[in-house]
This record gives structure tokens, C-alpha cells and sequence, in this order.
């Protein structure tokens, strides 16, 4: 498929991947679809191809597009993305349209990205086998590496939506209470142990209602595309906080994800089996055709790649995540966010996080201008990038989320 842009074919935002975001130039932002280095203003061309008769008798796009979020998008359902998908296909492949496509193309250079979805609610799950692992061999050396329920559900904590924040949004450092295990009581104060992890966040739509389930084989119905996800961690905190109840200030603070939504479309070339949920067999509302993708990830600190997680060898699928989150008739909503949990490989250049680089600050890495890392500074920048085989041979560049640590105010 060749676009009338003059654009290489294997262009890693070419035509084959057409990602959504939200931006803005001098105005209210609004929806928009990179093709190249150009964002489309979708809701613009939406509209005079809705006033010329071009769209047909479809859903609204162009009142979706001129919002200042997807979620108007994501509201539509399966049927529309799909419908969207092509439309936008043809208008960037066939000639006739260049005309009036062309004025509403803009450089990516000239426009502000901003967060592209108004989280409804996030959860971020456990999903990677090495990753739990490791964590349970540093925090309970003297228990099994893995919690007896790991492998029969995805285990997850209900994260805070108003926190998540675009790439490019500074972070602060989180103040809280710490307790080493030496130590006879509580302090107070600045982390001193900020961490990250790399992740996938899977953007959901088409809302259910209150006391129904979403079963594996209808996810992919509300799994309606991809971000990259940076779940920044105060493990000082978390450490002594998390007992019995899990996960609260060492990381509500802040969630960074990629401007740019990656659609589950775009990933067909990229699907690949689970690694194996033979022994012990899940249940049967997480049995059926549940895949995960061959997705590679790179973990980059102050200009030195740390880390090439891969996102091929992760436990628990999106699909199973929905269906076990839904299966109590909890319901979702346009805008919820599923974070995959830490991507890590069992090879030490290939976990997600720091706590397990560095196994807990005792092994620090050396970066390239010669200083050492257990844990963040201020003023450091983590910048996370991922790709995804797409069709013929081409790639699909996930945007990439970066963010940079302030100091505690």
C-alpha cells in the first residue's frame, strides 16, 4: 500500500500505522493521526468529507475528531474504529483526495501533544513472569519467588487516573514515609530509591455496563490500541507501605505514556502466541484465543540504553487482563488504561526496571558519561521507545514516552 505523501514505504509511521493523538496549534486541541512527520487534523478533514458527502451515512467522525480527547472516538465501538481506519487509508492513498487533504496536514515540528485520552480509571497489572520473580526474590528472599495465585489470574492494582500525565511532562520526586528493615522506626522525606518500569498501557473503549463481564474472546471489542508506559516508582515507599493492601503513594504520584495511541490494528503483523499457561491451567473465563505481540522495547537513561526488554515473552494477554477485571461486573469505561506490568526478560539486560538492573541499588549501572546509577537523581531523563513488526517487512514505531525528574517541592 502506497500513500500519494512522499513517504518511504517502510516509514515506521507510514500509511501501515496511522497512530491517534491529541494536538494543538495556537487553538483548543483536537484529534489527530501522524502520517510521517505530519499530523492530520482529523476532525477538519472528517468534516469536509462529511459536507462534500464523502463519508457516507457512518458514524460522526468529524464530532468525535474535534474534541479534546479520544474519548468521544472511543465511545463509537469496534465498528467505527474500523470504519475510521479505512476512510483514512483511502483519503492517504487515493489521489482524487489529495486535494483536499493536503491543506490539513501539518508538521509534526509545529504542533504541541498533549495526554490523547481523559483516563477514566487505570489499573496496571503484574503481567511478566521474570519481572514478579525477580521482585519477589529481592522483597522476600525467604518465601517462593512468585505468590501461590500468580499463574491462575492477573494480579492488579487499581491505580490514580489524574496523575497520568503526556512524555514530556517533568516528574516530581514523591515525598513520603520510609522504613528499611534496619531501621527502628518510619521517617519522612524526599524517595530516595525513584525507580521506573517499562510498560505497554492498552487504551480502552466502548463502555459495558455495571454487572456485566467482558469475556476473552469479546475484548478485543474495548482493546482499541497501544501506548508505551512509564510507571515511575518510589520503592522506599512502596516497600513499607505496601503490606497488606499493595501499591499507594510509592506510585500514584505519576504515570507517563507516549502522546501517540498505536491502534490494535496496526499490530496484526506483530500477534504472537502466549508462552505457555499449560501448568497450572487457567480457569476457563481465561481460556480461548488470547495472543500476545512481539513488541521491543528500549529503556534509555540520560542518553545511555540500559535495557532491551521484550514484550513477546509477557505471561497474562490484554484480552485475559479485561476479561478478569471485568469478570466480578465491574464496568469500563472509554478512556480506561490497562497497564501491562513491568516488561522484563530473564536476562539481566533486559529487565524493565531499575530495582531489577541494579538489583536494588546493590549492582549500579555505569552510564556513558562515566557517573553511576542504583537509583534516579534529579535531573535525570528516562526516555522509552518500542517497535513492532508491521506488514511486508516494515516496522511500527510505538511513540516513545520520556520523562524528567525535579526535585521534591
Amino acid at each position: 500500500m502506497i500513500t500519494w505523501l512522499d513517504l518511504p514505504t517502510d516509514h515506521p509511521f507510514g500509511i501501515h500505522h496511522l497512530p491517534y493523538g491529541v494536538f494543538s496549534v495556537g487553538g483548543p486541541p483536537r484529534v489527530g493521526v501522524r502520517i510521517g512527520d505530519l499530523v492530520l487534523d482529523a476532525g477538519a478533514v472528517a468534516a469536509v468529507g462529511r459536507d462534500a458527502g464523502l463519508v457516507g451515512d457512518g458514524p460522526d467522525l468529524a464530532s468525535a475528531w474535534q474534541t479534546r480527547s479520544l474519548n468521544a472516538f472511543l465511545d463509537l465501538g469496534r465498528p467505527a474504529w474500523t470504519t475510521a481506519r479505512e476512510w483514512l487509508t483511502e483519503i492517504l492513498t487515493d489521489e482524487v483526495h489529495r486535494a483536499g487533504v493536503e491543506p490539513h496536514l501539518l508538521p509534526l515540528s509545529d504542533v504541541t501533544l498533549h495526554l490523547p485520552i481523559e483516563v477514566a480509571d487505570y489499573v496496571d497489572f503484574y503481567a511478566s513472569e521474570n519481572h514478579a520473580s525477580n521482585v519477589g526474590q529481592i522483597f522476600r528472599p525467604d518465601s517462593p519467588a512468585l505468590p501461590a495465585n500468580w499463574k491462575h489470574l492477573p494480579i492488579g492494582y487499581h491505580g490514580r487516573s489524574g496523575t497520568v500525565v503526556v512524555s514530556g511532562t517533568e516528574v516530581v520526586r514523591p515525598r513520603g514515609q520510609r522504613k528499611a528493615p534496619a531501621d527502628p522506626a518510619p521517617s519522612f522525606g524526599p524517595s530516595l530509591r525513584l525507580d521506573i518500569e517499562a510498560e505497554l498501557g492498552y487504551v480502552i473503549g466502548g463502555p459495558t455496563e455495571l454487572g456485566s463481564s467482558v469475556s476473552v474472546g469479546d475484548a478485543e471489542d474495548h482493546l482499541f490500541g497501544v501506548v508505551l508506559l512509564n510507571d515511575w516508582s518510589a520503592r522506599d515507599i512502596q516497600a513499607w507501605e505496601y503490606v497488606p493492601l499493595g501499591p499507594f503513594l510509592g506510585k500514584s504520584f505519576a504515570t507517563s505514556i507516549s502522546a501517540w495511541v498505536t491502534p490494535l490494528d496496526a499490530l496484526r503483523a506483530a500477534r504472537v502466541p502466549l508462552p505457555g499457561q499449560t501448568e497450572p491451567p487457567v480457569l476457563p473465563y481465561l481460556a480461548g484465543e488470547a495472543t500476545g505481540f512481539d513488541i521491543h522495547l528500549e529503556v534509555d537513561l540520560n542518553g545511555t540504553v540500559v535495557s532491551r526488554p521484550e514484550y513477546a515473552g509477557m505471561y497474562w494477554a490484554p484480552a485475559q487482563m479485561l476479561a478478569h477485571l471485568t469478570v466480578n461486573g465491574a464496568s469500563v469505561r472509554s478512556g480506561d488504561l490497562l497497564g501491562s506490568g513491568t516488561v522484563s526478560g530473564p536476562e539481566k539486560g533486559a529487565r524493565g526496571s531499575l530495582l531489577e538492573l541494579t538489583w536494588n541499588g546493590t549492582e549500579p549501572l555505569t552510564l556513558a558519561d562515566g557517573t553511576c546509577r542504583g537509583f534516579l537523581e534529579d535531573g535525570d531523563t528516562v526516555t522509552m521507545k518500542g517497535w513492532a513488526p508491521g506488514p511486508n517487512g516494515a516496522r511500527i514505531a510505538l511513540g516513545e514516552v520520556s520523562g524528567t525528574i525535579r526535585p521534591a517541592r
